[in-house]
């Protein structure tokens, strides 16, 4: 079986690797030649774990390709999948201009029937318009070629991506015709050996669960946070809520820690565009509005704990920050945390030191030189009047304290993800903040 991915962003390469994994011949498409080139270098435009071995190993067994035009492979391939970014337009909205240009494309080089699956994430509604885009390209050409459309959402977890396509929870395609669906299941078959997790839906409701899954989730993280907050004032332990009230199996403990926010590029970003899509049926998500303006605020939380144990007194001191990817085993900087709180130290008049395992090159990016960027962890505590610690990466979890705490000129510590123990921290004589 041949397919075809068209983008090689997150989505589309992982997904590439991992169907070329099952023995799938797979030809990623990208506009951008010098990526396609890179990738035939092996050299990964992201880091994500297990991502380039796949990549390579594939490559090497002639399973996996990459080409700049989806004219080069279009004529193999049962499936073209779309998998280019949508990122959020300036009313909130998904920018769907990238998967309108797929959609044209595929719809002047069709020639033989073939499922067309949108693996982007999308409004409801837009897997019928890409079908009224391809229809129209092939009436332009004058040619009759019969087409499926599918919806087939992500729902990859940054960091364990490969982990995850590789033996996913669930799989949800969203079919029109009984052809496309006998397609899909033989694609899918050897991911479901072991268990069949495979879920077919109408197109609507396939685009729905997406969105609605993150927005669930999103609203768990900030329902959390707004919990920890009102412990602080009343003196509970967020972290003892959290195991009792996720011991309750009807709610469950997933995404009920509290921390300084969410970020990356599929919850902020799919948050708002379902927002924006009630908006245009005359609805309110009033509950996804709140989750938002949740989370905006607690991305300065630490910020703010720091500011008050220093009594507003920030001006030209030295903050050491632990973490800059939104989350761990990635160097996605998509509205991380960090962003807000370097944004917020800087215009406090700050010197900040940074270290992240593998984020650096991606903060280098967007902050230039207005950072100090650490050779590692202990490098930026040198002269520290405070250590904020925004990623709970794994060389983070057990840090020498009594490194920590020679280095720092302040021994005090901003545990963003609430992994450290005060007492222990409190032994080494070093001060401890957490949230909640």
């Amino acid at each position: 079986m041949n397919i075809a991915i068209v983008g090689t962003g997150y989505v589309g390469l992982v997904s590439g690797a991992c169907f070329s994994d099952m023995g799938i011949g797979v030809t990623c498409v990208d506009t951008d030649a010098a990526k396609i080139g890179a990738l035939r270098r092996g050299v990964m435009p992201i880091y994500e774990a297990g991502l380039e071995a796949a990549v390579s190993r594939n490559v090497r067994a002639g399973r996996l390709h990459f080409v700049t035009d989806l004219a080069e492979c279009a004529a193999d391939a049962e499936v073209i999948f779309c998998c280019v970014d949508t990122p959020p337009a300036g009313d909130g909205s998904a920018d769907l201009h990238n998967v309108m240009a797929v959609a044209k494309r595929i719809g002047e080089v069709l020639d033989h029937y073939a499922v067309v699956a949108t693996k982007s994430t999308v409004p409801v509604g837009t897997t019928r318009l890409v079908r009224q885009v391809i229809a129209g390209e092939l009436a332009r050409r004058g040619v009759e070629v019969e087409f499926d459309v599918a919806s087939n959402p992500e729902f990859l977890k940054e960091g364990v991506a490969v982990k995850d396509f590789m033996s996913p929870d669930r799989v949800v395609v969203g079919v029109e015709s009984a052809r496309a669906r006998a397609i899909m299941a033989r694609l899918y078959k050897p991911f479901m050996l072991v268990s069949d997790r495979l879920i077919f839906t109408d197109i609507a409701s396939a685009e729905m669960i997406k969105y609605a899954s993150n927005s669930m989730l999103a609203t768990r993280i900030s329902f959390m946070n707004d919990v920890a907050n009102l412990c602080e004032k009343v003196g509970a332990d967020v972290n003892m809520v959290r195991k009792g009230v996720g011991t309750d199996t009807r709610i469950g403990n997933k995404f009920l820690y509290a921390g300084c926010g969410y970020g990356g590029s599929c919850f902020p970003k799919d948050v708002k565009a379902l927002i924006r899509t009630a908006a245009e049926y005359g609805c309110r998500m009033e509950v996804l509005e709140a989750v938002e303006r949740v989370n905006e605020r607690q991305k300065g939380v630490l910020f703010r704990k720091l500011e008050l144990y220093y009594g507003g007194a920030l001006e030209g001191l030295e903050v050491a920050l632990w973490g800059l990817s939104f989350k761990p085993e990635t160097d996605d900087m998509r509205e991380a945390p960090s962003l807000v709180t370097i944004d917020l130290l800087l215009k406090a008049g700050c010197r900040v030191r940074v270290y992240d395992p593998v984020a650096m090159d991606e903060c280098r990016r967007r902050l230039g030189a207005a950072v100090y960027y650490g050779s590692d962890m202990y490098d930026v505590l040198s002269g520290a009047d405070a250590l904020l610690m925004l990623t709970e990466w794994k060389e983070f979890r057990m840090p020498d304290w009594r490194s920590v705490k020679r280095a720092m000129r302040r021994p005090v510590v901003f545990d963003g993800r609430n992994i450290y123990d005060r007492r222990e921290l409190n032994e080494y004589g070093i001060e401890y903040n957490r949230i909640g």
